[in-house]
């Protein structure tokens, strides 16, 4: 029987469990990083200055970018075990909507439970979708980093400053030092 919590209104609910996490590097240096961008406007040039922050600050080794072919979908299994073979953590997003904000959890959640760290992105205005995403992925509480919204209508340089600006955090995510 699962674990059960008792509910002074005399319901019973099953615990919930926590959210699946891989094992942590103690940090990133030579870590080969993993983008996998949703094609949402600004995403690639995002999360390729955090690419680039990440072994230009923290030592990774370099960085293999692949992007999904639908920003609202999770990406495909196959995508996945690609981007795991080839990478020792990952950072997903950016998700700037409601449904590209679920699927950048989904797939953070996806890597974590197959043994891989992630950190997923979103818009700090669609953390209520992102955590609904997590719940329905059995990880509630699932953390991930967020950046003001919107980040589609952003200039390069404003693109850059929100990438430097939410370093700390996917750094956080990714590994034990944070």
């Amino acid at each position: 029987m699962p674990n059960v919590i008792l509910d002074p209104t005399g319901q019973v609910q099953a615990a919930k469990s926590a959210p699946p996490r891989a094992p942590r590097r103690a940090s990133l240096r030579g870590a080969r990083v993993g983008l996998l961008v949703n094609t949402k406007q600004n995403a690639a040039p995002f999360l390729d200055e955090v690419g680039r922050l990440l072994v230009e600050r923290y030592g990774a080794s370099g960085v293999l970018a692949r992007t999904k072919t639908n920003f609202a979908q999770p990406a495909p299994e196959e995508l996945i075990k690609e981007m795991q073979a080839g990478c020792d953590v990952i950072v997903t997003g950016i998700g700037d909507c409601g449904s590209c904000s679920a699927s950048a959890v989904a797939d953070g959640v996806a890597f974590e439970t197959a043994g891989t760290p992630a950190a997923a992105i979103c818009s700090d205005a669609f953390g209520v979708t992102a955590d609904a995403m997590a719940e329905l992925r059995g990880a509630p509480g699932y953390a991930y980093a967020t950046t003001p919204h919107p980040v589609a209508v952003l200039t390069p340089e404003q693109v850059r400053e929100r990438a430097a600006r939410v370093l700390g955090d996917v750094v956080a995510l990714l590994t034990t030092a944070g």
